[in-house]
């Protein structure tokens, strides 16, 4: 069966799978299109985030060292997830690492290297927005690494996961899954929306273009590094509520964490010190505007 794409078609197998809707037993919290109703979601993600508060905690209070990729098509609710994940939690523990195009040196490097750098120390949580896989779907697809080098990579890289994970690192890897025509409509919206267009790129309008090779450029990824040590999970995201709330409940699954969430301190009373603080005229203010 083939699905409506732009002028075209897409072929069977081409399109990302997404999972049906489905209606619990509380119905009332879902749409009658079966997506998650805003209020029960809101109240999920917060119990959810409050979680992640606590798995933080338990991360640094043992030392853990955790990896989480997100990977995915353009406009699949990756960025989303990573706001949402890191909206409660601190910086100095859960850290986002978004590389930016490799410089000239960085080419001649060997090819993981500008990533092991910013790969977790003990206690910290960090946030891979795309990473080494860029070489498999956006570099394999854009022809912006050779046949040779995207061969490398395929052998090279479950073997550098692996041995991530035999290092103690706990690595998590989720792939964002959004149908085509989904990817259609959130692309139609950013271009129609002036707040949102620098969210549409060049790159973007390229991957919209060439949907069915990076189906193609998905699979082979998936084909060699779907391994047992660095499994991939997949988040069916055409409803962005039930993708964020899906993906962070299974984090959350991955760790058999305990609350060790500090007791609320007692505030210390101020010390009293004979001071007197210069004229507050000698200080310039912002305009007040409001």
């Amino acid at each position: 069966m083939t699905q409506p794409w732009g002028n075209g078609v897409v072929p069977e197998g081409a399109d990302d799978a997404v999972a049906q809707p489905k209606f619990p037993a509380n119905e009332e919290n879902y749409t009658a299109g079966g997506r998650l109703k805003k209020k029960f979601y809101e109240t999920e993600l917060a119990r959810l985030q409050e979680e992640l508060v606590a798995l933080q905690y338990w991360v640094q209070d043992q030392g853990l060292r955790v990896l989480i990729i997100f990977e995915g098509r353009g406009s699949a609710g990756k960025g989303g997830v990573i706001k949402r994940i890191t909206e409660r939690t601190s910086p100095r523990i859960v850290r986002v690492v978004a590389l930016p195009q490799p410089t000239e040196r960085e080419k001649t490097q060997w090819y993981f290297q500008r990533y092991v750098e910013h790969l977790p120390a003990e206690g910290e949580i960090v946030l891979f927005d795309r990473s080494w896989y860029n070489r498999s779907n956006v570099e394999r697809v854009m022809g912006f690494c050779t046949e040779e080098q995207h061969q490398e990579f395929l052998r090279s890289c479950p073997e550098f996961e692996r041995m991530l994970v035999r290092s103690g690192m706990k690595l998590l890897k989720y792939w964002f899954s959004v149908s085509s025509q989904e990817q259609r409509t959130r692309f139609e919206s950013r271009n129609e929306e002036p707040l949102k267009r620098w969210k549409l790129s060049d790159m973007d309008l390229e991957e919209h273009r060439l949907y069915v090779e990076y189906s193609m450029a998905k699979d082979t990824t998936f084909e060699y590094t779907d391994i047992k040590q660095a499994p991939w999970y997949v988040v069916p995201s055409d409803d962005k509520r039930t993708a964020r709330l899906n993906c962070i409940s299974h984090i959350l699954s991955q760790f058999d964490y305990d609350n060790v969430m500090p007791d609320p301190v007692e505030l210390p009373e101020r010390e009293h010190v004979a001071y007197v603080r210069p004229p507050i005229q000698e200080q310039t203010f912002v305009p007040q505007l409001y």
